[in-house]
């Protein structure tokens, strides 16, 4: 078996680069495969043009009629490009993508008049068969009908030979089965709530804009290499491997001389990119060996949580081409740094303002100020439920690793602005007196953009960062759908700016106090009761978990106690109330969530069980033979003074047999525990079985491997080993 190791490093190693031919300039083909403005403009009527640009503006339903001239438009759009199949492309609750090709070739009933075909009935609405979709018991497998819609508000685009038309994904009764259901509701109620408040400061507000800008980082190793590890293709992870002699302690790799073979696929998926419209803009290398990020340009949030699901299965793709396998797991490798997705997120006004951005005038600052002290209160309020938004079985191995932020979530806002929230704090009660009035907006509001002028510096520790005009939540798993973290952000921060309306709506009509008095009164409140969330020191350390315990926040440190949150009444009634889920939507995905936890560490046990028992034991048993022949031909050679002379292979010998016990009993247990957890019926149970009982038992095995893996021959050991995964360039 060590042959397959052999000749993958021999394979990889010989490894030429792969031509690749790059296109003058991008911006010659952006979006050339998207059914974007430009396009619409050349293939649609005007009243087609119109009705799309209203529906992705307003939300207006789109007649039927149009629908049909909309997709005769696209149709010969695609038919120009040489697409001979559509999609509807959807995400349903399984965290990635989905897609059913149909072709446009169709004939008539007695098979002659062959001819392309593509109306409004297939463009609006598709009937895929939705029955091995999670559901969370939505539905029944009887009642399987799943119905895909069109989402015009995020363009269709070509790839390969196939139209993909972005859709979201409903059951017969109309419950969400997807990701981009409720984070279009959430982006809605954002939208409503948040242009509400910023009538306070500019009546010519109509629509308010989350936007969001991902940072994507993923290994990339060699395909052949990947290929003989039985647990990273399983997995995406490794589930044994001693660590590297060299790993990430120089410093040598992060921001380094990008390596030729990764450059060219950076550059080849660039372009494949700039096709589809997606702005990625910054790559490098990231910290740990064979690790790199890429990050676009700030985008709507819809449009940009597409790109990026979008994004994870074109890099699959591409690396294909170059002879490489893409990991996106959160944490491949024990002891180098896992890999995070950061959403950066802010507000954008329809008057080309960007709320969370400080500007020259008090009273900019102060719309900034109202938006950015919302913001913390309502992660000072949901906290829990953020946290419940990122929790998956890959990431609970990042998170708290002193490499991410930790599991309890706090904001970093910086001691220049911690030090104005201290100024607004003491703005006296009721209304302002003209000079303290005048002293505040001057001294304190009207500086801001003085204060934080070079004071954007990110403590790399904290979970969500101020980081000058947006913030920046870092917990986000490198897998994930960043739907999720994106549709709970949105949810709790409209929530707050309704309350925060109705606040200070009741001081300016009981109290008769003016506009600004009465948003300092409320702002001041808010700043008092979120100081628990405000946290500017190393979140590392034991001293802040010790301190977050006082604060009374939270520290979940894996998906099961997580997400509890998402299953509570007070997170139920607010996704209701704002109409993001009703409480059926939500608990299926409190379901689903548990049920793939579950079966992630499932398929993780049997993995590990099956390689240690059928990969490590043999060949340490081969390696065994060995030293026992030479111990048998020492003792024919020397006699008696046999014990002396062998007695460093005779302690090899039993301290493999040590391992080998240990690996033995261990794997037993371990499947012991799984039936237990696998008889339980509760989901919440069965998952906190596999956290608690199951999973506690990979490390001691590992560490049993890796031992094994340092004693053992390095010409009969199996697996691919983390030198050579990591620095096979």
């Amino acid at each position: 078996m060590s042959t397959i190791r052999f000749q993958a490093l021999r394979e990889a190693s010989n490894r030429k680069v792969i031509f690749f031919e790059e296109a003058n300039r991008k911006s010659n083909i952006f979006g050339s495969n998207v059914f974007n403005e430009k396009a619409m403009k050349q293939y649609l009527t005007s009243d087609a043009f119109k009705a799309v640009q209203g529906a992705i503006e307003s939300g207006t339903k789109i007649d039927r009629k149009l629908a049909d001239y909309i997709a005769m438009g696209m149709k010969e759009w695609a038919l120009s490009k040489g697409v001979t199949h559509y999609t509807h492309w959807f995400q349903p609750l399984t965290g990635t993508t989905a897609e059913k090709h149909d072709a446009f070739f169709e004939t008539s009933f007695d098979g002659s008049d062959p001819v392309e075909k593509f109306g409004g009935a297939q463009l609006v609405q598709q009937e895929p068969d939705a029955s091995s979709f999670p559901n969370g018991g939505i539905r029944n497998t009887f009642e399987a009908r799943g119905y895909t819609a069109w989402d015009p508000t995020s363009p269709a685009f070509i790839y390969g030979t196939t139209l993909c038309i972005p859709t979201v994904f409903i059951s017969y009764t109309g419950e969400a089965l997807d990701n981009k259901i409720p984070l279009l509701r959430a982006l809605a109620a954002m939208d409503e709530a948040a242009t509400e408040v910023c009538r306070y400061f500019d009546k010519n507000v109509k629509k308010v804009t989350a936007t969001l800008g991902w940072e994507q980082e993923y290994f990339l190793i060699d395909k052949a290499l990947a290929h003989s590890r039985p647990d990273l293709m399983m997995t995406g992870r490794t589930l044994l491997g001693h660590t590297s002699a060299k790993g990430q302690q120089l410093d040598d790799h992060y921001f380094g001389s990008i390596p030729t073979r990764a450059l060219t696929y950076m550059r080849d998926l660039e372009q494949e990119c700039m096709l589809l419209g997606i702005p990625v803009k910054t790559r490098h290398n990231e910290v740990a060996p064979n690790q790199f990020e890429l990050a676009p340009i700030f985008e709507e949030t819809n449009l940009a949580v597409d790109h990026n699901s979008l994004l994870m299965d074109i890099m699959q793709k591409v690396a294909e081409r170059h002879d490489f396998k893409v990991l996106l797991h959160e944490k491949p490798f024990k002891g180098v740094n896992g890999s995070g997705k950061h959403n950066n997120w802010s507000l954008a006004t329809d008057t080309g303002v960007n709320l969370l951005s400080p500007s020259k005038t008090p009273m900019s600052n102060l719309q900034f100020l109202t938006f950015f002290i919302n913001t913390i209160k309502a992660v000072n309020d949901y906290e829990e439920l953020l946290r419940a938004s990122i929790a998956t079985a890959s990431n609970d191995h990042r998170l708290g690793a002193n490499e991410a932020p930790p599991a309890i979530i706090s904001v970093f806002i910086g001691e220049q602005l911690t030090k104005v929230l201290a100024e607004l704090e003491s703005v006296t009660r009721g209304k302002l007196s003209p000079e303290e009035k005048t002293d505040l907006k001057l001294n304190v509001v009207g500086k801001i953009p003085e204060v934080i002028l070079d004071n954007t510096d990110r403590n790399r520790t904290s979970p969500f960062a101020f980081t000058g005009n947006k913030f920046e939540f870092r917990a986000v798993g490198s897998s994930a759908n960043c739907s999720n973290a994106m549709t709970t952000l949105n949810t709790i921060v409209a929530k707050q700016l309704r309350d925060f309306k109705v606040e200070v709506d009741a001081l300016i009509e009981s109290k008769a106090m003016k506009k600004d008095d009465a948003i300092f009164n409320v702002l001041r409140e808010y700043i008092k009761v979120s100081k628990n969330i405000l946290f500017e020191g190393d979140g590392y350390s034991e001293a802040w978990e010790k301190e977050a315990k006082k604060r009374g926040l939270s520290n979940f440190k894996t998906t099961p106690e997580a997400l509890k949150a998402k299953a509570s009444k007070r997170a139920l009634d607010l996704f209701s109330e704002l109409g993001i889920m009703n409480h059926k939507e939500m608990e299926a995905r409190y379901e689903i969530e548990l049920e793939e936890y579950t079966k992630k560490i499932q398929i993780e046990s049997r993995v590990l069980g099956d390689i240690s028992k059928n990969h490590v034991i043999p060949t340490a048993i081969r390696y065994q033979n060995t030293l026992i022949e030479n111990v048998k031909g020492l003792k024919d050679i020397f006699g008696n003074e046999f014990e002396s002379i062998a007695k460093e292979q005779i302690g090899l010998i039993k301290e493999i047999s040590f391992h080998i016990e240990g690996i033995n009993a261990k794997v037993e247990e371990m499947r012991n525990e799984r039936k237990k957890a696998n008889a339980l019926t509760d989901a919440h149970k069965m998952a906190e079985a596999y956290c608690n009982k199951v999973k506690p038992y990979f490390e001691i095995i590992r560490n049993h491997c890796d031992k094994l893996e340092l004693l053992v021959d390095n010409e009969l050991w199996t697996l691919t080993k983390y030198r050579e995964l990591l620095f096979t360039k």
